[in-house]
């Protein structure tokens, strides 16, 4: 088992780096150009909306989510969401507590499936918002982050998890840059979220979740303009990485570990 290093505390150096917005930059965030169009979260009947409709009951009924902090993602414009990762679950309870749609990456081999069930399952996991991405090979990184940089600038909400897979062992681990990468070329907002007790619905090996109260927490939005053109400095997106991992950790109240999950997976 390889040494891990736990700070959980302050793991991340100085805090002064976090781009926390004012509450004047979050009434700007929510504001409407003038004359333009009330945000809409979806279209009636579209397959994101049919999914929602009879989905969404289902998850709610099963999980009852405690939602904290929804009003801290704007109503319009592009943001990334950030937070942690448990279990795969997360990625279906998470968007039905927002009235926007959200979009996120997914791996490509749950759009790849032959016949009627591989079909089906296409359709559902693009309805709910997948991007489907071949993510395996040297440039999976690439186009998994020219994916979110097209969503963000088309407007639209972009989700992704720092830590880059499911925690092993329900601890918060280091994140990866791609959220500094796609704030920095774009502009677009930070906001940190944590889900909280899905490790306890659906745990690490088990099949169908199990009927779990589970929180979803979002907290203010970051935003990093101090460091506009600077998106190939290492230490400013590491700075900036560690940053939103500090929000996550402080909304999740999970231990930290100084390492990347995939590396402490290996040393398993």
């Amino acid at each position: 088992m390889a040494e891990t290093r736990v700070n959980s505390v302050y793991p991340f150096g100085e805090p002064d780096v976090r781009g926390a917005v004012t509450r004047e930059y979050r009434r700007v965030l929510h504001r409407r150009l003038p004359g333009a169009a009330r945000p809409t979260p979806e279209e009636p009947l579209s397959r994101h909306a049919i999914v929602k409709a009879t989905l969404g009951p289902i998850l709610r009924l099963m999980f009852r989510p405690r939602v904290e902090g929804a009003e801290n993602v704007p109503g319009t414009g592009p943001v990334i969401l950030a937070g942690n990762h448990l279990t795969f679950i997360d990625s279906m309870i998470m968007p039905i507590c927002l009235d926007r749609q959200v979009f996120f990456i997914g791996k490509d081999e749950y759009v790849t499936g032959k016949g009627f069930k591989g079909r089906l399952m296409a359709w559902f996991f693009t309805s709910v918002g997948m991007i489907p991405v071949d993510r395996d090979g040297g440039r999976g990184g690439v186009a998994a982050l020219m994916t979110g940089r097209r969503v963000l600038e088309e407007g639209k909400i972009f989700s992704i998890y720092p830590e880059g897979t499911r925690s092993p062992d329900g601890r918060l681990y280091r994140g990866r840059t791609g959220v500094a990468r796609l704030t920095l070329m774009t502009g677009a907002p930070v906001v940190p979220f944590a889900v909280i007790g899905t490790d306890k619905a659906q745990p690490t090996g088990a099949g169908f979740p199990r009927p779990v109260q589970v929180t979803v927490r979002f907290g203010e939005p970051l935003e990093f303009s101090r460091y506009e053109g600077m998106d190939r400095d290492r230490y400013v997106l590491r700075a900036v990485t560690d940053s939103v991992m500090a929000e996550v950790m402080r909304l999740s109240g999970q231990e930290y570990v100084d390492m990347y999950a995939t590396k402490a997976k290996e040393a398993a």
